[in-house]
């Protein structure tokens, strides 16, 4: 887009537009989509995505919804530089793809976590005592011992 750089975020651009202070906004085709200017003032500000670059809509459509839930219906418009099979756009972020499998399979074992331990916790069964526990135990080693020393080991 060869216009200015100075951009202007979402929320500002609503402030000005029920002020009335929007002159009008011209759509300005680019490779891959469509971006849009604003003119207030003396002032000409690209619309600015979340992270700051400048806000580039895919949809020709869906820049027309955005600006008309804004109320600005009416635009001037310039495909001049329009393609609409641009390049595939640098935006891929293969490691979103790996962090999100990486979330649903945490999700997913937290919620086998949580059943086993509701599960757990539900059990009928009387509980066995520690001392209980720790005097079989004891028989059991012992029995170990002497068969692997009988053994000869």
């Amino acid at each position: 887009m060869a216009i200015t750089v100075d951009t202007i975020d979402r929320s500002t651009l609503e402030h000005l537009v029920e002020a009335g202070a929007v002159k009008g906004a011209s759509i300005v085709g680019q490779p891959g989509g469509w971006g849009v200017v604003f003119h207030y003032g003396l002032t000409e500000r690209v619309l600015a995505a979340r992270r700051g670059a400048i806000r580039n809509f895919k949809r020709f459509e869906t820049l027309v919804d955005y600006l008309k839930s804004i109320g600005l219906a009416k635009y001037q418009v310039d495909a001049t530089a329009y393609e609409p099979s641009a390049p595939p756009s640098d935006r891929k972020r293969t490691d979103a793809a790996e962090r999100m499998k990486n979330a649903h399979a945490a999700a997913a074992y937290k919620g086998w976590l949580t059943k086993e331990v509701q599960e757990a916790i539900d059990d009928p069964r009387p509980s066995v005592p520690h001392a209980q526990v720790a005097a079989e135990w004891n028989v059991e080693r012992a029995a170990l011992a002497k068969q692997a020393k009988s053994a000869g080991h």
